[in-house]
C-alpha cells in the first residue's frame, strides 16, 4: 500500500477519535500525533517529544489500534518517533520508541536529568513552586473556559498565532490560577525550557524593593529580562498606584517581547479597568490576547466535582453530586469545600451520604447567599463602625469614612456576584473606585494585624449569617 493512502488512513483516524474523545483530550494528546512513514506491517508516527509519546503509549495507543483495525488493519505495527533538534540546525533527528522503553537509548551522562517524583510539586526557575494539581490534564473544560484552555495550551506548545502574551482573567476561584501555571508544568515536564519564573505581582514589587534597598537592581532586572525564558505573573491588579513597579515590568515585558519570550498574566480585572496603571504598562498588557472565564454551568460543575472525587478517592453517588452542583453554583472553590464538608460528616458521623447528609451540610451555605446583599453588608460595616449609611456613600474623605467604605467594598465583593459597577454604584462609586478599594484592603491585609482583625470578625458575623 502506497504511503500516501496509508496517511489517509491515519487521518480518518485522527478524525474518528476527534469526534469520540473529549475536545480538550483529543487537543493536547491525539492532535500533535502526525504520521510520518509506513510499509506494509508498521506505521511510523511523529511526536513532539517524548513525554507525549510516553503518554500516547500508555493511554492511547490500544485506541490507535481499534480505529486502524477498523480499516481492516489488523495486525499493524505502530512505531512513535520523536523529534529532536539538533544545535544550530532545524533539520529533525527523529528517535524510534517502539522497541525500547521510552528511558532506554544511547544518551551521554550529561542529559540525563532528574524526573520530578510523583507527587511533588515542580520548581520552576525562580518564584513560587507550582502546585502539582495545577496541570491541563486536572483541568476540566466546560463552555465557560473552553477558549481560556485552547489559547493557554497553544501558548505552551508554541503554536500561539499572536504575540506569546496571554492575559487570564476571572474572579475568584474560577481557574486563572490552574491554567496558568498549567503552561509552565507543560513547559517544564516537556523540557522545552527551564526558565519559567512563576511570582505574583506582589512578590515581583517586594523583590524589586529589597533590590533597590540592597543596590542590587541589577541583578533583578538581569534576572528577568536576560534569564527568564516563560514569565508567569498572577494577581496583575496588585500593581494599582505602584509607579515604579510598573515602570520597571513595561521595561522589562519590552525586553521579553523582543526576544521572542512567552509571558502569562492572570487578574481579577481588564488592563483598562484597573485604576492607576500607567499608560505605558496598560497598552503592553493590551498587547496580547485576553481570555476570560466565567462561572461554570451546571454540568460542567458536575464534571468538575466528578474530578475532584476521583482525585481524592471519594466515592458520592450522582445524584448528590448534581443536587451539589445544583446548589452551588458560585465558582469552583465553593464547589470543592461542598464535596469535602459532605464527605467528611459521613465519615465522622458514618453516615451514608445521600441528599439528605448533602442538605444538611450546605444548608448553611444556601442560608448565608439569600441573606448577603450589598446593602446588608453595608449595614453591618456601618454599625459595626459606629457611623451612618448616610457617611459610607457620602463624597467623605475622613479616615473614619473611607476605611469602613473600603471595608464593606471588599466584603460585598467577596460575598455577592454583583458587578463591581453595580457595587461602586451603591456606594456612590465608580468601578474603578471600587477597584481601588478592594486592593487597598488586600494590601493593608498583608500588612496590618488590626485590619486583618476586623475583617476575620466582620467575615465571621456574615458566614454565621448575623447580618
Amino acid at each position: 500500500m502506497s504511503e500516501e493512502r496509508m496517511e489517509n488512513y491515519w487521518n480518518k483516524v485522527k478524525q474518528n477519535l476527534e469526534e469520540s474523545l473529549p475536545d480538550h483530550s483529543y487537543r493536547m494528546w491525539v492532535e500533535p500525533v502526525n504520521f510520518m512513514d509506513a510499509d506494509e506491517t508498521t506505521i511510523k508516527l511523529s511526536c513532539p517529544n517524548s513525554f507525549l509519546a510516553r503518554r500516547i503509549k500508555s493511554n492511547y495507543l490500544l485506541r490507535f489500534q481499534k480505529e486502524l483495525s477498523k480499516f481492516g488493519f489488523n495486525d499493524v505495527r505502530i512505531e512513535f518517533y520523536t523529534e529532536k533538534r539538533k544545535a544550530q540546525t532545524k533539520e529533525p533527528v527523529m528517535e524510534s520508541t517502539a522497541a525500547l522503553p521510552m528511558s532506554a537509548g544511547r544518551v551521554r551522562p550529561e542529559e540525563v536529568k532528574q524526573m520530578p517524583l510523583p507527587g511533588m510539586n515542580m520548581r520552576p526557575g525562580t518564584g513560587r513552586l507550582l502546585n502539582n494539581g495545577h496541570t491541563f490534564d486536572d483541568f476540566v473544560v466546560g463552555k465557560n473556559s473552553n477558549f481560556a484552555y485552547s489559547a493557554s495550551l497553544s501558548l505552551a506548545r508554541g503554536t500561539f498565532d499572536t504575540d506569546n502574551i496571554l492575559y487570564l482573567l476571572s474572579g475568584t476561584g474560577l481557574g486563572k490560577s490552574h491554567l496558568a501555571q498549567a503552561v509552565g508544568h507543560y513547559i517544564l515536564t516537556n523540557n522545552v525550557s527551564e526558565k519559567v519564573y512563576y511570582i505574583t505581582a506582589e512578590d515581583f514589587t517586594n523583590e524589586m524593593i529589597e533590590a533597590l534597598k540592597n543596590k542590587t537592581i541589577y541583578r533583578f532586572k538581569e534576572k528577568y529580562r536576560r534569564c527568564c525564558d516563560v514569565l508567569i505573573l498572577e494577581d496583575i491588579h496588585f500593581l494599582s498606584g505602584k509607579q515604579a513597579t510598573q515602570k520597571e515590568l513595561a521595561l522589562t515585558l519590552d525586553h521579553l517581547l523582543n526576544a521572542g519570550k512567552k509571558i502569562i498574566f492572570s487578574g481579577n480585572h481588564a488592563p483598562a479597568d484597573i485604576p492607576k496603571l500607567e499608560e505605558s504598562l496598560e497598552s503592553r498588557l493590551s498587547l496580547g490576547l485576553m481570555t476570560e472565564i466565567e462561572a461554570p454551568d451546571f454540568s460542567t460543575r458536575v464534571k468538575i466535582l466528578n474530578k475532584k472525587a476521583a482525585v481524592n478517592g471519594y466515592y458520592v453517588p450522582g445524584d448528590v453530586m448534581e443536587f451539589l452542583a445544583q446548589e452551588l453554583s458560585t465558582n469552583v472553590r465553593q464547589l470543592e469545600s461542598g464535596l469535602k464538608g459532605v464527605v467528611a460528616k459521613g465519615s465522622i458521623l458514618n453516615e451514608t451520604v445521600d441528599i439528605n447528609l448533602a442538605r444538611s451540610v450546605i444548608k448553611n451555605f444556601a442560608k448565608i447567599e439569600k441573606r448577603i446583599s450589598v446593602d446588608s453588608i453595608k449595614k453591618l460595616v456601618c454599625k459595626e463602625f459606629s457611623i451612618s449609611e448616610k457617611d459610607i456613600v457620602s463624597p467623605s474623605r475622613k479616615q473614619r469614612i473611607v476605611k469602613p467604605r473600603q471595608m464593606a467594598i471588599y466584603l460585598a465583593r467577596k460575598y455577592t456576584s454583583e458587578p463591581l459597577k453595580v457595587i461602586g454604584k451603591n456606594f456612590n462609586r465608580y468601578h474603578a473606585t471600587a477597584i481601588y478599594a478592594i486592593n487597598a484592603i488586600e494590601k493593608e491585609l498583608k500588612k496590618t494585624n488590626a485590619v486583618s482583625e476586623q475583617v476575620r470578625y466582620l467575615t465571621q458575623k456574615i458566614e454565621q449569617g448575623k447580618l
